[in-house]
């Protein structure tokens, strides 16, 4: 072993990201990409989240849900896409080692919270559609984040007890576990078995979950004997049943890399469609896909209309 590689691990002081480096000539036009799309999930999100707080139409429990889950992507987006403008204008695209391991926790954090409330919404509609009179819904938000912190808090823990060996390069724009567990010239059995058995709670049971509860919820709109009052009860639902299939998509895909092979670009396009791009995309599914939602965002969205809700 090299005297560097015994070195404990708070001797590494920053890492470098190597993501977007092979296309220096499109730094600019990454920014300017990169800009628009966090500017746009910030107001679809921030509209959803005022609109179902003015809006009495839109204060009933799945609303409650989708404005948590806007309030998650705007943290989500938040702990990613910032660092990453300033680092399209460095030649050395770093980060620090306290800024890395407080990006990772959160990044953890709104993951496994988003799983967790992605499920507690699932559970809202087959309660809505297959049980109404058993109204409201069990689950709390309060119950999805304490899973998500309680994710978060043993995945950056095991992983800040590793040591990590040079070169401290980051295969990629941001800090994640798997990516911090490739540094390691230490034994990351333990690491990776945390991982698998998170992986079994928080993604593939909630997504087993998700699917049993759509399956029971088709089953019971196929029952309703009128056609309006079946293309109703569907309608409630395909919006949130997009996101779901959306985000553990690009998300198992992602977090899979390892099993596939690891291209940069291949990698880098992959969580930017599940980091970034996702999380834009949510308001305007939800939009698009509840019609009780489209009146409230409309004013907010047109001129004067957040000014006159204020007003009254």
């Amino acid at each position: 072993m090299t005297p560097f590689e015994m070195n404990n691990q708070t001797d590494v002081t920053e890492f470098i990201f190597l993501g977007f480096s092979n296309h220096p000539k499109l730094q600019g036009l990454f920014f300017l990409i990169f800009l628009i799309i966090y500017l746009t999930t910030l107001l679809g999100n921030m509209l959803i989240i005022t609109a179902t707080k003015i809006s009495l139409a839109l204060h009933t429990p799945m609303y409650y849900f989708l404005s948590n889950l806007s309030f998650l992507d705007v943290c989500y987006t938040s702990t990613t896409i910032p660092v990453m403008p300033v680092n399209f204008f460095r030649k050395k695209k770093t980060i620090s080692y306290e800024g890395c391991f407080s990006q990772t926790f959160f990044l953890v954090t709104c993951t496994g919270t988003g799983c967790v409330l992605l499920v507690a919404m699932a559970y809202d509609h087959y309660v809505v559609i297959c049980h109404p009179l058993q109204y409201p819904v069990l689950m709390s938000v309060k119950v999805c984040v304490l899973c998500g912190l309680v994710n978060s808090v043993i995945h950056t823990v095991l992983a800040a007890t590793l040591t990590l060996c040079g070169p401290n390069q980051i295969s990629h724009f941001l800090c994640d576990i798997p990516l911090l567990l490739e540094l390691s010239c230490s034994d990351t059995s333990l690491n990776e078995s945390v991982l698998h058995v998170v992986k079994a709670i928080i993604d593939l049971s909630p997504c087993l979950f998700t699917g049993v509860s759509y399956v029971l919820i088709i089953y019971a709109i196929l029952r309703i004997p009128s056609t309006q009052g079946r293309n109703k009860a569907f309608s409630t639902c395909v919006s949130h049943l997009t996101v779901v299939v959306v985000f553990y998509g690009t998300a198992n895909f992602n977090y899979d890399r390892t099993n596939m092979g690891y291209n940069l670009d291949i990698g880098i396009l992959v969580f930017v469609l599940f980091c970034v791009v996702t999380f834009m995309l949510n308001p305007i599914i939800y939009s698009l896909g509840n019609k009780e939602a489209k009146g409230p965002l409309r004013k907010l969205a047109g001129k004067g209309g957040f000014s006159n809700k204020i007003g009254n």
